[in-house]
């Protein structure tokens, strides 16, 4: 009888259990809500010898339905004053982004071929700089494992010109946060770890705090800190055109 019990408690709980795609679906819907955001940000780039260069941007976002926008502007040091990124997110199609160079006056196109490349000298790639959104994954069809205490979910990106075969994804059991994410590379080696901290709510709606990506093949690491965040300021899709990449 004891050992019927057990066996009806196993399947239950397999039958009940997350698969890999329901939780990373709930750790977005953790985030969403904000309708947009206005921050300043710090992205510190460190080399492997320990050196460090630090950035301040000012960055602009706008949630849509699986569409966000954003805009960045370095606003500090010199050398990079002016330069401005923008962001259109697709779940049909690969992302549309620009960047603009003062020094040249001109927008540069990043080629979807070309996403995987780094962006501006730091350990993000033009990839990673868009918002998560689970309908850019294929998930294991499978109850999601647990890990030291964590969900640990499996995703492949949809996109063609990605440059990860795979990433595995640490989430809080209790509030689905993201707290690490692992990046393997087209060899399928791991490339890099991204984690996440200082969590904060603003108007009941969670938003990140600090992010570091380690490169752990060439030991450099870009660290971004989020300073005075707004959220839902009123942003309009117009506030996103191209034409505020030369203004």
């Amino acid at each position: 009888m004891l050992k019927l019990f057990g066996s009806l408690l196993l399947i239950s709980g397999t039958l009940f259990a997350l698969t890999n795609a329901e939780v990373a679906q709930k750790s977005e819907d953790t985030m969403s809500g904000f309708k947009d955001s206005i921050s300043t940000m710090e992205m510190t780039l460190i080399n492997a010898a320990g050196q460090k260069k630090v950035r301040t941007m000012k960055m602009k976002v706008l949630e849509g339905k699986d569409e966000d926008k954003s805009l960045m502007e370095f606003l500090t040091p010199a050398d990079v004053r002016g330069t401005k990124f923008l962001s259109y997110e697709h779940v049909d199609k690969d992302d549309d982004q620009w960047l603009y160079l003062p020094a040249l006056k001109r927008v540069k196109r990043i080629a979807s071929k070309n996403k995987s490349g780094s962006f501006m000298g730091s350990e993000f790639s033009y990839e990673d700089l868009s918002a998560f959104n689970v309908k850019k994954y294929v998930y294991e069809d499978a109850p999601v494992q647990k890990i030291n205490g964590f969900y640990v979910t499996t995703s492949k990106p949809v996109s063609k010109y990605s440059g990860y075969t795979k990433l595995i994804s640490y989430v809080d059991p209790k509030t689905f946060l993201i707290q690490k994410v692992e990046f393997y590379d087209r060899k399928k080696e791991l490339l890099k770890v991204e984690t996440f901290a200082n969590y904060k709510k603003l108007q009941g709606i969670y938003r990140i705090g600090q992010i570091t990506m380690k490169n752990v093949q060439n030991d450099k690491s870009t660290i971004l800190v989020w300073h005075d965040e707004k959220i839902k300021n009123g942003l309009k899709p117009k506030d996103f055109h191209k034409r505020y990449l030369k203004k």
